[in-house]
């Protein structure tokens, strides 16, 4: 107690005016009290920013190593990116030749009629629709109908699907005649690129529409 006492008896009628004759223990706790409040103020005026940043950007290196990973990666297998880009290229180029130019189109209706004729159907139709321009290529559909025996629909369909451009059947709906005749009712589509004029046309029609937006 007396020496609770004694420290108390320090800290009594201290004023700002005589701090130079303060006792030792009050001096060392203002000291103290000051070099806390100091780095308190430090803290929360410079310290914590420089930490905010030393965090930011020890993020932004684990994303460039992340990156440098990834491009490391890519350089690695550069060569074998470059062979299949050249094989994508040849494949395109391949299925580009299997489609017509509009100037073609005439011959590959009449090769499509000329599959049924050599085959001994019977067309009951055979309507070219509205050509629907896509955004590459144009989709041309024909509306076919036709009878005839069922190993002939067969070679048929075949015929068609060994052409050398591109012509798919779809919706194929068979049903039974008379004396064994079938009918065979579907929508052949073609497809053929787009000419300069149309691809131009395409380009003019994206641009306004993106000066809309």
């Amino acid at each position: 107690m007396a020496n609770a006492r004694d420290i108390v008896s320090q800290f009594q009628g201290l004023t700002l005016e005589n701090v130079g004759t303060w006792p030792l223990l009050p001096r060392v706790t203002v000291w103290l009290v000051a070099i806390v409040a100091c780095a308190v103020l430090g803290w929360f005026l410079l310290w914590s920013k420089q930490v905010e940043e030393l965090e930011r950007l020890r993020q932004a290196e684990s994303q460039l190593k992340e990156q440098y990973k990834s491009k490391l990666q890519q350089a690695i297998n550069l060569e074998e990116l470059r062979k299949q880009k050249e094989q994508v290229s040849q494949y395109v180029l391949t299925l580009e030749k299997q489609l017509p130019s509009k100037a073609e189109m005439d011959a590959l209706l009449s090769d499509i009629n000329q599959a049924g004729v050599g085959r001994g159907l019977q067309f009951e139709l055979f309507r070219p629709g509205q050509t629907n321009l896509k955004e590459y290529y144009a989709e041309l559909p024909i509306a076919v109908k036709v009878s005839g025996r069922y190993h002939d629909l067969g070679a048929f369909t075949s015929d068609i699907a060994n052409l050398p451009r591109i012509v798919t059947l779809n919706n194929l709906v068979i049903q039974a005649g008379k004396d064994g005749m079938l009918s065979l009712d579907a929508t052949a589509k073609t497809f053929r690129y787009l000419d300069e004029d149309e691809l131009a046309a395409q380009r003019k029609a994206r641009q306004a529409a993106a000066a809309k937006k």
